[in-house]
């Protein structure tokens, strides 16, 4: 059998139409953004009922490492309900969490279905108020102004992190086996991206930016991040992308898809450094010794991504 490069081998095929996935809304800006609705919501869900889950089926006495958890760890090592040594002591906060995440899921559910049944298919038809937010793949304008949003966002959950650990109550620092508050976050820049090209306070390193040992350099990464991305935003929501930029990215829907899809690939990769041997970020009194399951899940994730990517990629570019 013969296959045609041509991108309708997906579009036109129905035992192939699953392929296009979210990208049979382009079109149609009132669905996708029901669609990216339901997504978040289904994540939120999962997350909700998987800490839940966990909250009841913890046993005292056992660390977290021991009971094979996946989400506790992670509340733990942000300072929730943990004491010296990483002994839980109140697992409520975790409970709370949970709850706070089903919630959310159960309203970004609704906003995903009203958007799919009963708002308009593409914002444009729809109120003075929400066409506002409609969009074009050739308008850059809108485009940015929609990155400007979603990177704003990106940069007050990084900044939430930094809070957390100098404001409000810390973070578990396994060096010392006890949560305390980060009182002097590292902001040298030479320090925080030096570890970019492998420096760790001017000794290379090959593990790179997973070498970090210290909460300090952490959260001051954060901090910086959450700074970047934040002007970032106002960037893009001020300014339409330049002349130059526009020359080199392609502005088209799939193609934003597979930036995305990149991006996600790329933080997947690069987490498995940091889940299989770092353990400032991944203490061992909640993660234990032997992190390969978790840095292979991480991997597989990344590849899914990655073949995302180059598919939407080539869809681009059968449009070029």
């Amino acid at each position: 059998m013969t296959i045609s490069l041509d991108r309708s081998i997906a579009d036109n095929n129905p035992r192939l139409a699953w392929l296009v996935g979210n990208a049979k809304l382009v079109n149609f800006s009132g669905q996708l953004l029901g669609a990216h609705l339901a997504h978040a919501g289904l994540i939120m869900f999962w997350a909700g009922i998987t800490t839940v889950g966990e909250v009841l089926r913890w046993q005292p006495g056992l660390s977290l490492a021991d009971q094979n958890f996946l989400l506790l760890p992670h509340l733990a090592t942000l300072g929730l309900g943990v004491g010296d040594g990483g002994v839980v002591l109140d697992t409520y906060p975790y409970l709370v969490v949970g709850m706070v995440h089903l919630v959310s899921s159960a309203v970004l559910a609704a906003g995903g279905l009203f958007h799919v049944f009963r708002g308009p298919a593409r914002l444009f038809d729809g109120s003075v108020r929400v066409a506002r937010f409609h969009y074009e793949w050739n308008d850059g304008r809108q485009l940015g102004m929609i990155l400007g949003h979603h990177l704003i966002l990106l940069g007050l959950g990084a900044l939430g992190l930094v809070l957390k650990a100098t404001t409000w109550g810390g973070l578990y620092d396994a060096t010392l086996h006890q949560v305390r508050v980060i009182t002097a976050p590292t902001t040298d820049p030479t320090v925080i991206f030096g570890y970019l090209w492998g420096s760790n306070h001017g000794v290379w390193n090959v593990a790179g930016m997973a070498s970090v040992n210290n909460l300090e350099d952490i959260v001051g990464g954060h901090l910086w991040i959450a700074g970047i991305l934040i002007l970032g935003g106002i960037w893009h929501i001020l300014i339409p992308p330049l002349d130059i930029v526009t020359r080199v990215v392609k502005i088209e829907a799939d193609a934003v898809l597979s930036y995305s899809l990149g991006g996600l690939a790329f933080m997947a990769f690069l987490s498995c450094a940091f889940v299989g041997w770092n353990t400032t970020a991944f203490p061992i009194e909640f993660y234990g010794t032997d992190r390969t399951a978790g840095a292979a899940v991480q991997l597989f994730l990344g590849l899914v991504a990655l073949v995302g990517h180059l598919w939407h990629a080539y869809r681009s570019r059968m449009t070029a």
